[in-house]
């Protein structure tokens, strides 16, 4: 899902429009960052006993989170380039 985050930040580069694309930038470097979050912690459910389920759930719950903000900035990077 970063590489999907990182395609569609090449995308965006292709035609700029002032500070809605720098703004549709952010927000898709920070949704990679999210996935990250959410593959380490994933990685941490499997490796610990003890708070596997718990790392599991917020892994889960970072994963939708970050598929959220990527259909936003999808979205939003549609209404920006013409």
């Amino acid at each position: 899902m970063v590489g999907v985050c990182m395609t569609v930040l090449s995308i965006g580069r292709l035609r700029r429009n002032g500070r809605s694309g720098v703004l549709i930038d952010k927000l898709l470097a920070f949704d990679a960052l999210v996935f990250l979050a959410s593959a380490v912690l994933s990685f941490a459910s499997i490796r610990s006993r003890h708070q596997g389920p718990r790392h599991e759930r917020r892994a889960e719950l970072l994963f939708l989170a970050g598929l959220a903000i990527l259909a936003l900035g999808a979205v939003a990077l549609a209404f920006v380039i013409e």
